[in-house]
């Protein structure tokens, strides 16, 4: 069998939506591809819904069974066994448009891999996200990954490692198995800089479920773990002689990082005092002052950091007045 492209899904604990994920890679208009499932240990029923959902499938897939190592060690066994020359990663609660591996695939021909923009869904499916956020990129059929790069760490787009169709062969760097946040961030974004051009899908072909209860749901302190990630990223840019995009790391994307865990954590009612305490402790707030981005948010980072009690109970004031 002729095989393009590899289907990478890791799966743990889905049997809520893996049926409905599988339905939409199974109906696929294209047919050269082969599913490589890395069941991560789950403890419910997601291995018994797999096998009947593919059972009588015509596709060609393949199930590997191993403990509970986690999803970037699942992604990281996926990449190892697959035999396509693209690679693309879907997640066991998601959902693909039916032309989306054809559209990857032939956007990704004359490239060095392909691009399509993902619309946020609720656990029922509903469509919630907004392609007014890709307007950036309206209209292109190519786009250099460094610019590709750029609209990330500015973070001009909706950005995630599902979206990307990736050539195999330019594949160096594996999913970080010691993190727990923003290791898919840290794979995209290294193995991009062996890209010189991507193709651009025209429409989404990408739906990313919104769970509160997923593990990057989760209102935890662990969160602050990105800034250690887009940090060592920024070393590595500098190594290959990307400078500029490690600057750009360090001035926007890093206290954009910062700041959005920290309006999450508003949001879920983490005590004030305990907050500022874990970021002193972390020097977030010295790394809030490297922003050089647009106005309007260093206007915001400008006013936290000129009180930030000030601003929090200003914050509060405002959500409770539109609940």
């Amino acid at each position: 069998m002729n095989i393009d492209v590899s289907v990478i899904i890791p799966v743990y604990n889905s049997s809520k939506y893996i049926s409905e994920t599988l339905d939409s890679v199974i109906n696929q208009d294209f047919n050269s591809f082969e599913l490589i499932i890395v069941n991560d240990g789950s403890v419910d029923n997601s291995l018994d819904i797999i096998k009947n959902t593919l059972k009588d499938s015509k596709i060609y897939y393949t199930i590997i069974n191993q403990e509970n190592n986690g999803v970037s060690h699942a992604r990281n066994v996926g990449i190892e066994n697959a035999k396509g020359q693209y690679v693309i990663f879907v997640d066991d609660d998601d959902i693909i448009a039916k032309n989306h591996i054809s559209c990857l695939f032939e956007n990704a021909n004359g490239n060095d891999g392909s691009f399509t923009e993902m619309l946020k869904i609720t656990e029922k499916g509903e469509i919630v996200g907004d392609q007014e956020l890709y307007l950036s990129i309206d209209g292109k059929n190519r786009i250099s990954s460094k610019d590709l790069i750029k609209l990330e760490l500015t973070m001009n787009i909706p950005f995630s490692f599902c979206q990307i169709m990736y050539k195999k062969e330019l594949i160096t760097e594996k999913f970080n198995e010691n993190a727990i946040y923003g290791e898919d961030t840290e794979f995209v974004l290294k193995n991009l800089i062996n890209a010189n051009v991507l193709g651009i899908c025209p429409k989404p072909t990408y739906f990313y479920r919104q769970r509160e209860n997923s593990a990057t749901g989760k209102a935890d302190f662990k969160r602050f773990e990105i800034v250690d990630i887009f940090e060592n990223l920024a070393r590595y840019y500098e190594k290959n002689n990307l400078n500029d995009l490690a600057e750009l790391i360090i001035t926007n994307r890093i206290p954009k990082a910062i700041f959005g865990n920290l309006m999450y954590f508003f949001y879920h009612d983490y005590e004030f005092n305990q907050l500022m305490n874990v970021m002193k402790q972390l020097d977030l707030l010295i790394k809030l002052k490297n922003f050089k981005g647009e106005s309007k948010f260093r206007f915001k980072i400008k006013l936290f950091l000129l009180n930030p009690k000030l601003y929090y109970r200003a914050w509060k004031t405002f959500k409770d007045g539109i609940e």
